[in-house]
């Protein structure tokens, strides 16, 4: 079971990975970490955008009030993968 785990997992991050890639943000080294607003110069509709579409490919949800606060990708990855 919980190798598993680990392969759902593997395949979730090739999800993220890809959709990240479609919207043209690199995820290695520092980048995961940028802001959208300042660093990526992301409007917040295509923010939405992009949390929609991981949504969708993963078939998971995020609450409202945590997307809210989220100014980067690794904060989405987080709450995707937990």
């Amino acid at each position: 079971m919980k190798k598993f785990k680990h392969m759902k997992n593997y395949t979730d991050l090739r999800k993220i990975s890809k959709v990240f890639h479609q919207y043209g943000i690199d995820l290695t080294g520092k980048r995961k970490y940028a802001s959208f607003e300042s660093d990526l110069r992301m409007d917040k509709v295509f923010v939405s955008g992009l949390i929609f579409e991981l949504e969708y490919e993963l078939r998971k949800q995020i609450e409202d009030d945590k997307v809210e606060g989220v100014q980067a990708p690794a904060q989405i990855i987080e709450l995707l993968m937990s």
